[in-house]
């Protein structure tokens, strides 16, 4: 089985914006194909893996992680310089200054430009820049921009994904590469333990502009329990504690009216039993995850959610602890393999 560093820089250096994951899915089909019996691609570009339980396939469950991550988008040509928009929710705070990657004819480095503070009016240097305000500089003469670069080509963030101390690692695109990474480790963990139902694992697209991917794919697949897979917030200085989690103590159980309450109650369960640590979050309305698709696709699917903290979240420096990636995987394989023919009955609502 792979380090959990390794395989998480793998996935998160990978190009992957919404809509543009090509290269982030080849690198996961890579990762998975010697862990399953089928693996396919749908129209929308869900990647989609099936390992097969020893039942007779009328059970499935679906674990679901979406691969895309946030980005950007060229819009235009101004004097030489690049022109841009967000594809996802970008933090345009953090932006100056940062190296990205124009994936146009080729791949061109560049770096997200602003005008200096000394020459911004007074009024404006202590305001968040605007994206109309910012630029790309990829070094290219003006007359030379157009032959290298198309209006609509996607642009990557750039950074290396590097480990702090032991514990931690930073980089882009844990959102929700993390997940991913934990969905392959359970994977490589089911190679030694039996399961009846049928495993789907299926790495999403476009859930950062809309849960997309999670729409299709489960309808496509149509399990039997579905269990989405995400970050959420960990504390960190100037974030409460009603809109955080602790992190260091594994996955975080989802609980509310996206979750089923006795699929919510078996992986709390699966977790004691299996001595994995957990904590509990409260989500009172949308998650804003993939289980907010799949929980209402064709008549309704029994649906829980897992995610994993992180700090600095849809930024270049996303940071998480290694171990609540492993943790994840456990309880996942120990979750699979629990489920039983008794499942289904226990979970209709009475």
């Amino acid at each position: 089985m792979p380090s959990t560093f390794e395989l998480l820089k793998q996935l998160t250096e990978a190009p992957g914006i919404a809509g543009d994951e090509d290269r982030v899915r080849a690198a996961i089909l890579e990762a998975v194909t010697p862990l399953v019996d089928e693996v396919r691609t749908d129209a929308l570009g869900n990647l989609i893996a099936l390992k097969r339980g020893r039942g007779d396939g009328s059970q499935r469950v679906m674990i679901a992680a979406h691969m895309d991550e946030i980005g950007l988008m060229v819009t235009g040509f101004d004097q030489g310089f690049v022109r841009f928009t967000n594809v996802g929710g970008i933090d345009w705070k953090v932006m100056p200054s940062q190296e990205v990657i124009v994936h146009g004819r080729g791949d061109l480095p560049g770096i997200v430009a602003s005008r200096p503070p000394h020459v911004l009016p007074a009024d404006e240097r202590n305001k968040p820049m605007q994206k109309e305000k910012l630029f790309i500089d990829v070094g290219l003469p003006a007359e030379d921009l157009a032959g290298q670069i198309s209006i609509g080509d996607f642009i990557t963030i750039q950074r290396e994904t590097i480990q702090l101390g032991e514990k931690y690692a930073t980089g882009k695109a844990f959102d929700n590469r993390a997940c991913v990474t934990a969905m392959i480790l359970m994977l490589h963990q089911l190679q030694s333990v039996a399961h009846d139902w049928d495993l789907y694992a299926v790495a999403t697209v476009q859930e950062e502009i809309g849960l997309r991917g999670a729409v299709t794919s489960t309808f496509g697949v149509q399990p039997s329990v579905g269990i989405a897979l995400d970050v959420t917030f960990a504390r960190q200085p100037g974030a409460g504690e009603e809109e955080t989690v602790e992190w260091d103590k594994g996955p975080a159980i989802a609980l509310g009216p996206n979750i089923h309450p006795t699929l919510h109650e078996r992986l709390v369960q699966t977790a004691k039993s299996s001595e994995i640590p957990y904590v509990i979050e409260v989500l009172p309305g949308n998650s804003g995850t993939d289980a907010w698709a799949m929980q209402v696709t064709q008549a309704g699917i029994p649906t829980g959610l897992l995610s994993i903290p992180i700090r600095n979240m849809h930024t270049s420096a996303e940071t998480v602890v290694l171990k609540d990636i492993e943790r994840t995987a456990r309880l996942l394989a120990s979750f699979v393999a629990g489920l039983d023919g008794e499942t289904m009955s226990e979970l209709q609502l009475k």
